[in-house]
């Protein structure tokens, strides 16, 4: 499975926005940027001088080993593979900060560095609750409060690894089902799979779970009766240590049955689509010619005029046509900016915090597109999770820093009532 980063060693390869009542809140408002503002780099060009984007399609994993951490997957839905076992995030950084419970695990990309040799393994994970109601209140906090203040249910982590590291090999993963990391990594939640699971049943000594939140959703939904099964085993073994009930409840498969479908995800560049190949000649001919194109755009463009929203829209829809079921754009490329389905509700470049770890700028890296939602089996009611696109700004220098996941910044933008 090739990595998102196209520059990487080849070696490794592989809802609507609703107005909420902040008379409450003592923080000083931030307005939404007057579209007029924007940075000239940020505003939607009418020219075709596109940055190379590569485009992630997802797919069901071949064979069960696709996924496994040590094949550096690039993957969406199910369990994350952490690059980094052991060091994983914790605390209140896995929480989403408006309710408060362990985030879900959305995707992650494989995106190596080439020219960075602690970035050699370089991986992004994004989490996020699934609660529209959280997704809501973030939205109306991304523009509220400072950013260093403001309380996400979105968020995403960078992890990166020089070569030479305690946890794979030195050499390239095979991709034949043989492949082994080295070591065992942290003990992972029984309920979600995805956090740290710190906190041991007191009765079976086995289920491990990263909060009270998944052990009380676990024992509702039919541990109270595995415990006191691996409890009699425990008793009855021959050696009587606990370890043998740790084993078996390693054994088994994440609990939750709320987690968003599996998939591995597949990268091609956008540039394939623009064309296809005749069956005869094998001539690379335009999908729709250019008249035809600039005529209906045209036409759509004059039906709404002084419309931003609904031209922006327009513009996204005819890129996003070559490729309809992409669900996420990549390209970390000096110019490359995100493909905005709506004018409004973006972030201006001027207002991107700089990186917690060293200060330095962020640059745009991926958007993960609204597609994704059809194949998590999202359903279309008020009350669904729902998006027009979710947009990660990471270290313009990818910096180390003593912890193994650093949070990066991301940019969640809802569809207006206009479009």
């Amino acid at each position: 499975m090739r990595s998102f980063n196209r520059d990487s060693m080849d070696d490794f390869k592989g809802l609507r926005i609703t107005q909420l009542d902040d008379d409450d809140d003592d923080e000083t408002a931030v307005e939404p940027t007057n579209m007029d503002e924007f940075d000239d780099d940020d505003d939607e060009e009418d020219d075709e001088d596109y940055e190379p984007v590569m485009l992630g399609f997802v797919e069901s994993p071949k064979f069960t080993w696709s996924n496994l951490r040590q094949l550096f997957p690039n993957l969406a839905g199910g369990v994350p593979a952490w690059l980094d076992p052991v060091n994983l995030p914790s605390g209140k950084s896995i929480l989403c900060d408006l309710c408060e419970e362990p985030m879900q695990f959305v995707l992650q990309l494989y995106a190596p560095l080439t020219d960075k040799e602690s970035a050699f393994h370089r991986t992004l994970f994004l989490f996020m609750c699934p609660s529209m109601s959280c997704l809501l209140r973030d939205q109306h906090e991304q523009w509220k409060r400072a950013p260093e203040k403001a309380m996400r249910s979105t968020k995403v982590f960078r992890c990166q690894l020089p070569r030479v590291n305690p946890f794979y090999s030195s050499e390239a993963p095979k991709h034949d089902g043989t492949d082994k990391p080295v070591g065992d990594g942290a003990p992972l939640c029984t309920w979600c799979g995805t956090w740290k699971g710190d906190k041991l049943c007191s009765g079976c000594k086995g289920a491990r779970y990263c909060s009270q939140k998944h052990q009380a959703l676990h024992w509702r939904l039919g541990h109270k009766t595995e415990c006191q099964q691996l409890r009699t085993v425990i008793e009855t073994s021959e050696s009587g240590r606990v370890n043998n009930g740790v084993a078996l409840t390693q054994k088994q498969k994440v609990a939750s049955k709320s987690l968003w479908k599996e998939f591995v995800m597949i990268n091609e560049d956008e540039s394939e689509y623009d064309t296809e190949m005749s069956g005869d000649d094998e001539i690379a001919k335009p999908l729709v010619s250019k008249r035809e194109v600039d005529d209906q755009m045209k036409s759509l463009m004059n039906d709404f005029e002084g419309d931003a929203d609904k031209k922006t829209w327009v513009n996204f829809q005819q890129r996003v046509a070559k490729a309809p079921e992409q669900v996420l754009r990549y390209s970390r490329s000096s110019g490359a900016k995100p493909l905005w389905p709506i004018a409004s509700g973006r972030v201006s470049k001027s207002e991107l915090p700089n990186c917690k770890s060293c200060g330095g700028p962020r640059c745009f890296e991926f958007q993960v597109m609204p597609q994704l939602l059809f194949f998590f089996g999202g359903k279309n009611d008020r009350e669904s999770l729902d998006w027009a696109t979710i947009v990660v700004y990471t270290c313009e220098n990818s910096c180390d820093s003593s912890l193994s996941y650093k949070e990066e910044f991301v940019w969640v933008q809802l569809y207006s009532q206009t479009t």
